[in-house]
């Protein structure tokens, strides 16, 4: 039918990207899926975040998911292992950091496929972005063509040949082009969080990748940064 709402879930993790391609797909007209994962990650600070922005942008359902990435650890946001830190974007390493968590992106987009089916939902809207991020493997343009193909191979939709699309809308921009968007859309970023190694308190560190990149962003935006940061 022509006027048959348009259906997507959107991967909210709590942060700028996320917040911004939720954003994004309600501009778009899609009626909104939220799935959200604890994953064993440090904290549970981002949870509340995508709670709160799920709320704001009146997601038709939000869903939460428990996998704990924790029984395999290999990253400094699933084990016991240091947050890198440094002052600036300059000081970060171009090798894969150890804040990557192995396999992240495509057990959550796996998810994210039965999820579609369940719900009817004809699209996937991932807030992963090739241009100021942290050299994840799973962030690439090419990832996501590679799973926008499997989404048609492995699932009932996509071989009774039902549109089955995986959309990274920010996948070009820069963290200042992202930001310019979610503003222009009228996003709260102070709903965002996107700090590894938060306070007790629920303080930025200001000197992990995420800050530092996020720092950045608002910085080249022009935007004042609406994060708290710890002392």
């Amino acid at each position: 039918m022509a006027n048959e709402t348009r259906k997507a879930v959107v991967l909210l993790s709590g942060g700028i990207d996320s917040a911004t391609t939720a954003a994004i797909a309600r501009e778009l007209g899609f009626e909104l899926y939220a799935l959200t994962f604890q994953y064993g990650q440090r904290h549970n600070i981002e949870v509340d975040a995508a709670t709160n922005i799920a709320h704001v942008l009146q997601v038709k359902n939000h869903a939460f998911q428990l996998i704990d990435l924790r029984a395999f650890g290999g990253s400094a946001l699933t084990a016991s292992i240091a947050v890198p830190k440094a002052q600036n974007v300059s000081e970060i390493s171009d090798s894969i950091p150890i804040t990557y968590v192995p396999a992240r992106n495509t057990i959550f987009l796996a998810f994210a496929l039965a999820y579609a089916e369940v719900t009817g939902a004809s699209e996937i809207f991932i807030g992963v972005n090739a241009m100021d991020y942290s050299g994840y493997p799973d962030c690439r343009p090419e990832y996501i063509d590679a799973f926008d193909h499997l989404a048609r191979l492995a699932t009932k939709a996509g071989v009774e040949g039902s549109t089955m699309k995986i959309r990274a809308p920010l996948i070009d921009l820069s963290k200042a082009d992202i930001i310019r968007k979610g503003v222009s859309l009228g996003l709260d970023y102070s709903l965002t969080h996107s700090c590894y190694d938060p306070s007790p308190k629920g303080l930025a560190c200001g000197c992990c990748d995420s800050c530092l990149y996020r720092r950045k962003g608002f910085d080249e935006a022009g935007v004042p940064d609406p994060t708290k940061y710890a002392p």
